[in-house]
């Protein structure tokens, strides 16, 4: 894998993972909301299918396409699919604020590998590069 394409990889999960805290932020904000209906963002491995990750042609014109295709048209907000626990409640709001808690410590931990990782694969370069 081209190190540049690892950091553009890496930098479209770190998208992902902002765009979905926005949502689960929300979600959490909206929890005593009548009839608010919890959201989703779609999974990141379904962005990166509908990213191209394969290193295209390049692009020496201005007025030339780029092959890879990272902008946020990918990540779509999605209704959340009802919670088994709750279901709807009398005010028909469907978050459960146990599920929005999960994604929060989920999107931290995935946030921190993300960073740790490209951290070590940064340092592992400037080795190289100091040689």
């Amino acid at each position: 894998m081209n190190p540049i394409q690892l950091f553009e990889l890496a930098s479209r999960q770190a998208e992902w993972l902002s765009v979905r805290q926005q949502v689960v932020a929300t979600n959490i904000a909206n929890a005593n909301t009548p009839k608010f209906l919890a959201k989703d963002i779609t999974p990141f491995s379904a962005v990166l299918d509908r990213t191209s990750t394969v290193q295209g042609m390049a692009v020496t014109q201005p007025g030339h396409m780029a092959a890879n295709d990272f902008s946020d048209r990918n990540i779509a907000v999605v209704d959340e699919e009802l919670n088994n626990e709750i279901g709807i409640q009398e005010s028909g709001n469907t978050v459960a604020l146990s599920d929005e808690l999960r994604k929060t410590g989920e999107i931290k931990r995935n946030h921190e590998l993300n960073t740790s990782l490209m951290s070590s694969f940064h340092r592992m370069m400037l080795m190289t590069v100091k040689r």
